[in-house]
């Protein structure tokens, strides 16, 4: 049982530079056990204007594990269209339930259908690949999970080729998404543009490392490391652009119409208590919104570097220059998506934490479009 609490007793880190380096990772056991999912033809839906739906559908898996395991740490990483994480062995069963649920459930809610599959670390590491984890603290109350080794890409590309499933549940029911919600308006560039960068390696992982460290140092040029979203925190309108989404997401067998009315009585209350600065007992609506920004996941390293930057045209082209070079010289591969936009998806146990989670992606397909580049 002792490989069980393996995740609660790393210590998260709050210096992302040289989170690219092997030394910062700490290998998983090898009894645990990696989940992957995706959306099969992701890259069409955002062409239909669906990336929001594409975003909450990734965010789904993640809420859904946070509640089937009551809140407990565990190591996961949001990545646009799907997400990854890890388990323990005795959390195996739970984590197969829930994706079994979510892919019956996801093409009913959403017209999507959602791959997914669970693949044993002991296995990863037999085909010659490995899986090591670190934490990030992005602040004082939430810190993100960061993957390293090859293991989780090796995993994703297995369940892409159908060679491993979750199979979807035999029954339709709803998965518990309680706090999972889209209701924050889209964040203008406050600069030129909202760049989503990708960067993977293609051998050498010494050589990854100095161009890795190298973006970053780049990106930290810019005004508070290109962080997409304000200090005070995002916009919020009413009603909020996630308003329909949020109502598939409800856990409930009521008809979409009577979701859309009770959640509209909600979302009107949330909205006027942010939109008067209205304070009740412990909750503070200004220090909630700024907790968006100190909390939000907008830089990571997911067997490779994925961040979400407010950037220049001076400082993109630098990053494109230097990425363009490390590809040609065999080191790296990378895939770019531009926008004007960024957009948050969130996770919020409770308003009056810390510990709300925000998962930042460009607003126009950002790490999705930006890994058909990569594949390309």
């Amino acid at each position: 049982m002792e490989n069980d609490g393996f995740y609660s007793t790393l210590l998260p880190d709050p210096e992302f530079a040289g989170f690219s380096r092997a030394d910062r990772f700490t290998a998983l056991p090898d009894d645990w056990v990696v989940g992957v999912t995706d959306i099969v033809n992701s890259t069409g839906q955002i062409a239909a204007g669906r990336y929001k739906a594409v975003n909450m559908v990734g965010a789904a898996v993640i809420s859904s594990m946070m509640n089937g395991l009551n809140g407990r740490a565990f190591p996961y990483v949001f990545g646009g269209d799907g997400a990854s994480f890890a388990v323990a062995p005795s959390d195996r069963e739970t984590a197969n339930r829930i994706l079994a649920t979510l892919r019956r459930w996801v093409p009913v809610e959403f017209d999507m259908e959602l791959r997914a599959a669970l693949v044993p670390v002991r296995d990863i590491r037999e085909a010659g690949h490995d899986v090591r984890v670190a934490r990030y603290a992005a602040s004082e109350g939430v810190d993100y999970a960061m993957f390293s080794g090859g293991g989780v890409s090796w995993a994703e590309q297995q369940m892409k080729s159908g060679m491993i499933e979750v199979a979807p549940a035999a029954v339709l029911t709803s998965p518990d998404l309680t706090g999972l919600s889209c209701r924050w308006s889209n964040i203008p560039a406050q600069r030129d543009l909202i760049l989503s960068l990708l960067v993977e390696p293609t051998g050498n992982e010494a050589e990854f490392v100095q161009v890795a460290d190298q973006i970053v140092r780049l990106a930290e040029q810019l005004d508070r490391g290109g962080h997409p979203v304000p200090q005070e925190g995002p916009g919020l309108q009413y009603p909020p652009p996630g308003f329909t989404l949020e109502a598939h997401t409800m856990q409930t067998r009521w008809p979409l119409a009577l979701r859309k009315v009770v959640l509209a009585g909600r979302t009107f209350v949330s909205w006027l208590i942010f939109a008067l600065g209205i304070r009740m007992g412990s909750f503070d609506p200004a220090h909630y919104r700024a907790g968006i920004s100190r909390n939000a996941d907008f830089r990571k390293y997911d067997d490779g570097l994925k961040m979400t930057l407010d950037c220049d045209h001076i400082t993109r082209d630098r990053l494109v220059e230097t990425l363009e070079q490390a590809r040609q010289d065999g080191v790296i591969r990378y895939g770019l998506h531009e926008q004007d936009q960024a957009m948050v998806t969130c996770i919020v146990p409770s308003a009056v934490r810390e510990d709300h989670v925000h998962f930042v992606d460009g607003s126009a397909g950002g790490y999705t479009m930006a890994a058909a580049q990569l594949k390309s």
